[in-house]
């Protein structure tokens, strides 16, 4: 089915077990919201200071490192090279479990300082401070069991992990929740307990995985041969990983930047964007579902070098998630209150959120785009374009962004910025990928 299975049909059934995870992502994020929601502004304040840090380890450790490990095993099965995509399977884990533990160190031991600099300070700064000292401890976890993830999707195998990450979901929803409120028996440590629900689910999640790559019913598992530890796989790794993970990290930084202006048009404004940018970070799972689907179908392709088909799965796949991610911007810029509604009656918090969805969500289907051809992209091992475009709206935001601090400008004028910002890197992700040389 990946080398030769219908484009449209194969990339459908690979699609919708991730869609399961998909459903967990957006359960999470609606839940968190509304836990923090009822602790109070300043809470809403401080997870929106943390947030963004934190999707940035999803990002880099489901999307580019975790991109890179399924594009590298799918490519070495499609040229019939097992053994290949083994050694490439262990020497992800080693990073995964590197950059994990070397990443929740630098968030425990920098934290006040990041935030601070984001314009966090009095409550607010110590809620933030509060949710990601707790989270960090979660940290190597994530990175493993989205790494497990990515060599499982690498060899086309995607309801497992997805199967997976539902459980680890629902259970940081159930955790977080009675910890976050003291439900129950349990104790009530506010935003703190909301982040030790993600610590223990995805721990556990991790396990799980762990566990099923060391069976026998996988294609590629994990199996500890230190003579499939080569310096090479680890080097291919890391040089594509390496480019990959500019992608998160440009589009994290430019909504850092948005988060440091908008902090300056005080607590309600910062808590309404807060609420208004989950839903963009909503779309990720949608683009993602489609892009890894499309993933492990083009780096089979290009292993056997079937160029031709290679393109088909991405303009294909590019089609799709331009579909779903634009009808849900289309919802936001109609009805923004069936979102913001969830989580907040503070009326001042309500507008700002209404004001980021209605201009923001024009520039959806351009921002799932992007993401889904980066994916693609990484299945052909050839993504330094497709980052040299997405960097455009980091750049936009950044001049944009001082343009209207040196001119007294609004809120709304920066939501304006952020949705031209989304325009901007799709079609030039498009072109990019259009002019492109595979094989």
């Amino acid at each position: 089915m990946l080398r030769s299975g219908p484009v449209f049909q194969t990339l459908v059934l690979l699609t919708l077990p991730n869609f399961i995870s998909l459903g967990s992502s957006a359960v999470v994020s609606i839940a968190e919201t509304a836990y923090v929601g009822k602790i109070g502004v300043s809470a809403l304040g401080g997870i929106a200071l943390a947030f963004p840090v934190f999707m940035l380890m999803q990002m880099l450790s489901a999307g580019a490192m975790g991109g890179t490990i399924s594009g590298a095993i799918s490519r070495a099965l499609g040229a019939g090279n097992r053994d290949m995509a083994l050694g490439f399977a262990l020497c992800g884990f080693a990073i995964t479990l590197i950059f994990g533990l070397l990443l929740a160190g630098l968030v425990r031991a920098f934290g006040a300082q990041i935030y601070a600099a984001l314009g966090g300070n009095g409550s607010v700064l110590q809620e933030a401070l509060a949710y990601s000292n707790a989270a960090a401890w979660g940290l190597p976890a994530i990175w493993l069991a989205n790494g497990f993830s990515s060599i499982l999707r690498g060899s086309g195998v995607m309801s497992v992990p997805a199967t997976t990450l539902l459980g680890a979901g629902i259970g940081q929803v159930v955790i977080g929740g009675a910890l976050g409120l003291g439900i129950g028996p349990f104790p009530q440590l506010g935003i703190a307990g909301v982040a030790i629900g993600q610590v223990v689910a995805y721990w556990v999640a991790a396990a799980v995985l762990l566990f099923y790559l060391r069976t026998d019913r996988v294609a590629v598992g994990l199996r500890f041969d230190l003579a499939a530890l080569q310096p090479s796989y680890a080097t291919a790794l890391l040089k594509v990983g390496a480019i990959a993970m500019l992608s998160p990290l440009l589009s994290v930084v430019s909504v850092l930047i948005l988060t440091r202006i908008i902090a300056s048009f005080g607590p309600e404004v910062l808590a309404g964007y807060g609420i208004g940018v989950r839903l963009e970070f909503l779309l990720i799972p949608i683009a993602f579902s489609v892009g890894v689907a499309a993933l492990p179908m083009v780096g089979t392709a290009i292993g056997a070098n079937d160029v031709d088909r290679a393109r088909k799965i991405t303009w294909t796949s590019g089609g799709l998630v331009f579909l779903a991610v634009g009808l849900i911007g289309l919802g936001a810029i109609l009805v923004p209150g069936l979102w913001v509604d969830l989580f907040t009656k503070v009326a001042a918090v309500r507008q700002a959120a209404y004001d980021y969805l209605t201009i923001a969500g024009f520039g959806y289907g351009f921002f799932g785009v992007a993401l889904c051809f980066y994916f693609a992209s990484q299945g052909a091992g050839r993504i330094g374009g497709v980052i040299a475009a997405q960097s455009l709206r980091t750049v936009i935001i950044a001049l944009g962004g001082w343009w209207l601090l040196a001119s007294s400008g609004s809120a709304s004028g920066l939501f304006m910025l952020s949705m031209v910002a989304m325009v901007a890197t799709g079609v030039g992700t498009v072109l990019v990928v259009k002019l492109s040389k595979w094989g």
